[in-house]
């Protein structure tokens, strides 16, 4: 049984079956869906919580019955429980994708559901634009970046790291999860990159993005075998994107930054930035990884939002 299924249901009192089909969701979702680790440990968590509702309400273990027989009166008392404890809209869907998914997972082997789960009509989350890092801000971050760390192979570390997010657009989990073999010997090969659902994509790799990985792995205190992390602690683990969070949140203070300025806003900036400078909308979409187009497209607001700015503050006409 992993750690991450341990630590969200091993305490909880519930029936033998039901523990059996929670374990079988999360190694799916992780072996076969292909989640990233951020998605498995929300989906748990989420999950976790719908189950110590309902636990609270009764006496005994809690069965995989239970889920033929829910009704929908019961997961709107749970929705307005998480509403009193501050859940916001965004939350509240994010839960309610934990449990639908696990639902599904029962479905696909003819295990019994209710209804209710289909009848239940989401919250709305109110939609909000990625906040995309200016570009004066993000080259500011990876100056201080490479000088802060008393270590100055860490301050390498932390100038490459940042230098692919928003030099080539990657999700924090995607290069964290490169290897010392995913570095190929000329920039001109480009870097081979693992998304969302295992899908392999090509990320163009800039002569000075290459150069600031090399300039890391040479000064970095390991012996870096082929298949091991790229990105590594200073015990030589590898790094996790809770402690690149940290990173950049205290280089945002330092510089002043608001807190909107994290790892995925690097990214943000990426696609934001290039298609300000004229890039093709399908480009970034395969830049990206993103499977829709229509993920791409918010990008296209942002950067008419910015020209509205622009105007509002310089145009003689936008002030009468």
């Amino acid at each position: 049984m992993s750690r991450a299924y341990v630590m969200a249901f091993e305490k909880l009192a519930l029936a033998e079956d039901l523990h059996a089909q929670l374990a079988r969701w999360m190694q799916g979702l992780k072996d076969q869906a292909r989640v990233s680790p951020h998605t498995l440990e929300a989906y748990a968590r989420d999950m976790r919580q719908f189950l110590e509702f309902r636990l609270a309400l009764q006496s005994g273990e809690l069965g995989l019955g239970f889920f033929a027989e829910v009704k929908l009166r019961n997961l709107r008392a749970f929705m307005a429980a998480r509403r009193e404890q501050g859940a916001t809209s965004r939350s509240l869907l994010r839960g309610l994708s934990g449990v639908r998914s696990f639902v599904a997972h029962l479905s696909a082997q003819d295990i019994p559901i209710s209804d209710a789960f289909s009848l239940l009509n989401p919250p709305k989350a109110k939609k909000s634009l990625p906040r995309p890092v200016a570009v004066d801000d993000a080259l500011r971050l990876l100056q201080l970046a490479l000088v802060s760390p008393k270590e100055p192979w860490v301050g390498l570390r932390d100038g490459a790291l940042l230098t692919l997010l928003y030099g080539a657009g990657l999700r924090i989990s995607e290069a964290l999860n490169l290897t010392r073999a995913d570095l190929p010997e000329q920039a001109e090969a480009g870097l081979r990159v693992m998304g969302k659902g295992g899908k392999m994509r090509d990320v163009p790799l800039l002569p000075m993005m290459h150069k600031a990985l090399v300039d890391y792995l040479k000064a970095a205190p390991f012996d870096m075998r082929a298949t091991e992390p790229l990105f590594r602690g200073k015990r030589g683990g590898q790094l996790s994107p809770r402690q690149a969070q940290m990173m950049v949140a205290g280089l945002r203070r330092a510089l002043n930054l608001p807190d909107t300025v994290t790892p995925h806003a690097l990214r943000h900036s990426f696609a934001t930035h290039l298609l300000a400078a004229g890039g093709d909308l399908r480009t970034i979409q395969e830049l990206l990884g993103h499977a829709q187009l229509s993920s791409t497209q918010i990008y296209t607001q942002i950067d008419a939002n910015a020209l509205m700015d622009v105007y509002d503050k310089a145009h003689p006409r936008a002030k009468k």
